[in-house]
């Protein structure tokens, strides 16, 4: 894709290799600004040939957007913020689609937060329930394991309850966001693995309806969308 597009991948607040000492809050507001200074900076100069892109002045600059499971809120709520500047949206398998009772408890409502903060911080307890949920079926596999994962490493807890606190302010609201695609033509473009029991493909059934804006795209995997094997469809979206 390097030949039609300039790639900017962002690690969120703690994500990658961003380093976030700015308190345990991140905007949309945020966001835009850091995304229009980096516009700012390519279209002064291309850091590949060390020569100035040829932007047109008299055009608003546009970008399009791609992401990834939380990357897809972010990606939505962007879209609902400045839909003018979006040129065109691939939302992989994205969160956002629904609300989720536990994740609104944990990010919305001052008691859950500091409840959440505790079973991060302290998760004895949340083992014992882990083991009983395991035991009698009552989640996926995959979602035990996802669990696992982020409940067995201190470092691991740590940021997860960071992010999503961080990120609490990023709640897209689906009935505008439609409006405003249908409204200003935006191409967006769903993929979804068919075996994901974490993003379910039926939650972006509220866009089904715009055939003319929205495809929606389900293929034979699991949540790990972001994989190289998954890069030429991924891209390819780009392109329809």
């Amino acid at each position: 894709m390097g030949k039609d597009y300039t790639i900017v991948a962002i690690d969120m607040p703690f994500h990658g290799k961003t380093e976030w000492e700015d308190g345990l809050l991140f905007t949309v507001d945020d966001l835009e600004k850091i995304i229009k200074s980096i516009i700012l900076i390519l279209q002064q100069i291309d850091q590949s040939t060390d020569q100035p892109i040829n932007f047109s002045p008299s055009q608003p600059t546009t970008y399009s957007l791609l992401g990834y499971s939380m990357g897809g809120r972010i990606a939505l709520q962007l879209l609902q913020k400045s839909p003018l500047s979006i040129e065109r949206v691939i939302l992989v398998a994205p969160d956002g689609l629904h609300k989720n009772f536990w994740y609104w408890f944990a990010t919305q409502s001052l008691i859950g937060n500091k409840a959440f903060r505790y079973v991060m911080y302290r998760p004895e307890g949340s083992f014992s329930f882990l083991k009983v949920f395991e035991r009698f079926k009552l989640l996926h596999p995959s979602l035990i394991k996802v669990v696992r994962y982020y409940t067995d490493d201190e470092k691991e807890r740590t940021r997860l309850y960071c992010r999503w606190t961080t990120m609490r302010k990023f709640k897209p609201r689906l009935p505008l966001i439609k409006k405003l695609i249908k409204q200003h033509g935006v191409p967006v473009r769903f993929l979804f693995g068919k075996f994901d029991n974490i993003i379910l493909s039926r939650r972006s059934d509220i866009f089904k309806d715009d055939t003319q804006n929205i495809q929606i795209h389900v293929i034979d995997a699991g949540h790990r969308l972001m994989q190289e094997k998954y890069a030429p469809i991924i891209s390819g979206l780009f392109y329809q």
